[in-house]
């Protein structure tokens, strides 16, 4: 029913249309184009015939031919009347009946043309100054004027140029046919100024108009209708792949099926891109619901874990008081609780939220979190100088303190060491220890979420698998960057470069392990957190 109500929704519809259009619109321009130039070729042609005709009567009569007797041949086709100055009809083509366009509308003359020439005054002749006898005997003189009117003869009259051009009808045999009419003057002649008047048949002109008109009102509209079904089949080629990719997604879409892929065109058009660069969203879709699915298992069973053992304690204990263990039961709550924390901690950047511009000093941080820890199994060693600032969230900075330094804890031989430098535009924090280190060829893996690298070591000894992943998280939310090395003392060394106060960090895309689309988490015991 929405096709019905939208014929043109489509992209194949509306490419024929617009093809349709455009050409129509050159086609049709370019119709008006050609009539119009051979319409004006046609009548110029036409103008230039009754020119030449009208010339050839109106030199007759400036030759004083008579008007009774003027050479009027081929008057049939060529329409002809002279009147004189006063607008009097001297003489008309003998075949004509009508006449309209050149402001004389009679036929024939009120009295019959006269077929004498009238007399003009001559024109006195110059006295000869020689002697009389000496001309006349004289037969070797040059004959180059043997043409000259004779003595006292008149002179020819003027023929002006076409005046105008005038159209009008007129009926010649019983036939009315449209002309254009040229109009001239010839003066200094007796009787004159005459005014010549002759047409020539506008006919093969409208006839050859009219026989376009015909074929282009039939070729147009054929044209355009091959122009739409070519550029709708052409269309409907290209778009081919793109249904096929629409029908794959839409299934796709319908089975919740993310292995999936659209079909990929052997071309290296735009629809090729658009083919793989979906079948690549799709290819990311699926490992990050997949990262998504095991890191709410990993998450779930993590959980488990410490409100089993709290059940267990409680349910005990209610049994029989004498036997609760309370520290047990405060210590699985506890660990419930950082784990929640942490949990919303990751929600909280995995929605992007952005960490703060407010001004803090890392060397003071440091000193504060280290103070805090001399009752630790592992003392902690600061080697910081001076004041350092940098830009961000103090609660999150400290987060990523206390995650360095619990980690280094959990696996040093018997020292810790902290310490704060400042290297160009960056201010770095390193903590290390003088543990087993960890292997080059995991150093990436510590970094995805829930990922312990020992396999002998419990959960209850150490963390969840998430500190790391947050540290790094946060390194990135505040335009740094976390790595982990070797330490001089043959452990761990990690290294928290921030950009220092005072800079615009730019804030890198999370990668690899620090957001929820990193690698898959897998639980495999603990060697760094």
């Amino acid at each position: 029913m929405s096709r019905l109500r939208r014929p043109f929704s489509s992209v194949r519809s509306r490419a024929a249309l617009a093809a349709t259009a455009v050409v129509a619109v050159a086609l049709v321009a370019a119709a008006f184009a050609l009539l119009f130039a051979l319409r004006s070729n046609l009548t110029n042609e036409a103008s230039g015939q009754a020119d030449q005709f009208s010339n050839e009567v109106a030199q007759q009569i400036a030759r004083h031919v008579p008007i009774g007797k003027l050479d009027l041949e081929g008057s049939e086709d060529h329409p002809t009347q002279v009147v004189d100055a006063k607008g009097r009809l001297l003489i008309a083509s003998e075949d004509l009946a009508k006449i309209t366009g050149t402001g004389v509308s009679a036929v024939r003359p009120a009295s019959p043309p006269s077929t004498t020439a009238p007399t003009p005054t001559p024109t006195p002749t110059p006295t000869p100054t020689g002697d009389d006898d000496s001309g006349g005997d004289d037969d070797s003189g040059d004959d180059s004027d043997d043409d000259a009117p004779p003595p006292g003869a008149p002179a020819d009259g003027t023929v002006s140029a076409p005046l105008k051009h005038r159209t009008g009808s007129a009926t010649v045999d019983g036939r009315t046919v449209d002309y254009v009419f040229s109009e001239r003057r010839v003066s200094d002649v007796a009787g004159g100024p005459y005014t010549v008047f002759t047409g020539s048949s506008l006919g093969p002109q409208q006839s050859a108009v009219r026989a376009t008109t015909i074929a282009m009102a039939i070729g147009v509209p054929a044209l355009l209708v091959v122009v739409g079904g070519v550029t709708w089949l052409v269309t409907r080629r290209a778009l081919r792949p793109v249904e096929g990719i629409r029908r794959e997604m839409a299934a796709i879409t319908a089975s919740e099926d993310l292995t999936r892929r659209v079909p990929e065109p052997q071309t290296h058009d735009e629809v090729a891109k658009l083919a793989r660069t979906t079948n690549e969203t799709l290819t990311a879709l699926e490992a990050s619901v997949d990262r998504q699915r095991r890191f709410v298992a990993d998450a779930s069973h993590e959980l488990r874990s410490p409100i089993a053992s709290l059940r267990t304690q409680l349910e005990v204990g209610e049994a029989h008081p004498e036997l609760l263990d309370v520290p047990g039961a405060v210590a699985d709550t506890v660990r419930l609780q950082q784990l929640a924390a942490d949990l919303l901690l990751l929600a909280r950047l995995d929605a992007g939220e952005q960490a703060g511009r407010t001004r803090l000093d890392l060397a003071a941080l440091v000193r504060e979190e280290v103070s805090q820890r001399s009752t630790d199994r592992i003392p902690v060693t600061a080697d910081v100088r001076g004041s350092v600032e940098v830009a961000g969230s103090r609660g999150q900075l400290a987060r990523v303190l206390g995650n360095l330094l619990d980690n280094a804890q959990r696996h040093a031989a018997g020292e810790v060491r902290a310490t704060v430098r400042r290297e160009g535009g960056q201010v770095v924090l390193a903590v290390a220890d003088d543990g087993s280190g960890v292997p080059e060829t995991e150093r990436e893996r510590i970094f995805e979420r829930f990922v312990r690298l020992d396999d002998a070591r419990s959960r209850d000894d150490g963390g969840a698998g998430l500190g790391l992943a947050i540290a790094r998280d946060v390194a990135h939310r505040h335009g740094g960057t976390l790595e982990v090395g070797r330490a001089e003392a043959g452990g761990a060394l990690f290294e928290l470069r921030l950009p220092a106060a005072g800079r615009d960090p730019e804030r890198p895309v999370p990668t690899g392990a620090s957001a929820l689309g990193s690698a898959p988490a897998q639980v495999l015991g603990d060697r760094r957190e």
